[in-house]
Formats: structure tokens, C-alpha cells, sequence
């Protein structure tokens, strides 16, 4: 412990909690009641995508929707721009 550590300013660690918290419920009410191959699925479809096009983890998004009666797949796919490589 150094004589000047008075000196900094010491950082909330209750707020800093309680972000971290609000992250986490925000990420679990996005997937309630969302079935459990989700996850699964999205992985496999990054799995086969990755044998074509070179994209990221976070590129493919799988989520389930409500349509009225119907609950709809909505899948996402962010796709690199090759226009940008080539000269």
C-alpha cells in the first residue's frame, strides 16, 4: 500500500455490481421462453457457415419471435464485405 492511495479515487464497486446485474437480467429476458436447441442451433449454423465464408462468433443471431398465432425462427447471418478486400 503506497502513501498516496488515499490520493486515487476509489471505484464503486455497488454500482459497478449492479450494472453488471442489469446486463445479465436483460440477457435472461431476451431468452425466456425461448426453446432450448437455440443455443445448439446457432452454433451448428455458424459450424457450416464457417465452411464457406470466414465470419465472426457473433454474426449469426437465432432468435424466436411471436407472430400473431405463429412463433417465428428469425435468423440473422452478418455476412463480411468482400467488396472492401478487393481492388
Amino acid at each position: 500500500m503506497s502513501l498516496f492511495d488515499f490520493l486515487k479515487p476509489k471505484k464503486n464497486t455497488a454500482s459497478i455490481a449492479k450494472e453488471r446485474l442489469r446486463i445479465i437480467v436483460a440477457q435472461e429476458r431476451t431468452h425466456r421462453g425461448a426453446p432450448d436447441y437455440l443455443p445448439l442451433l446457432q452454433r451448428e449454423l455458424l459450424e457450416v457457415i464457417r465452411k464457406y465464408v470466414s465470419v465472426d462468433v457473433d454474426a449469426v443471431k437465432v432468435e424466436m419471435a411471436k407472430d400473431g398465432d405463429h412463433d417465428v425462427l428469425d435468423i440473422s447471418v452478418a455476412l463480411p464485405d468482400d467488396r472492401a478486400a478487393s481492388p
